[in-house]
């Protein structure tokens, strides 16, 4: 494992948000699955705020993000945030390593890892 999926795991493990440079951009997400796709590190996050060369819905939007092409993490205390559509079947990662729920009192927990 890379160190930025590294802290990204342990990030995800406390159940926290974080902002990743990518591409240029400065993103605020909230990681929810991580893990290998096609044998490269992958992370599905929902990104709710920070920049995107395609812009930023006002309520956030999915991401998948190759760990390769983040340059830092910064573990964030801000509260945790979902899409509208987390229940669909997710395709960005193929071998999940971890993957967080979240409850109907918006808290992240760990479904698997």
């Amino acid at each position: 494992m890379s160190p930025i999926y590294q802290q990204i795991r342990a990030a995800m493990l406390a159940g926290k948000p974080i902002a990743i440079t990518y591409q240029g951009y400065r993103r605020e997400v909230c990681p929810h699955v991580i893990g290998m796709k096609n044998g490269r590190e992958q992370v599905l996050t929902f990104q709710y705020g920070g920049g995107s060369s395609s812009g930023l819905p006002p309520n956030g939007q999915w991401r998948c993000i190759p760990i390769g092409g983040i340059g830092s993490v910064e573990v964030l205390s801000a509260g945790w945030r979902t899409g509208a559509n987390h229940n669909q079947t997710q395709t960005c990662v193929d071998q999940i390593d971890v993957e967080l729920w979240v409850e109907m009192d918006g808290k992240p927990y760990v479904k698997r890892a």
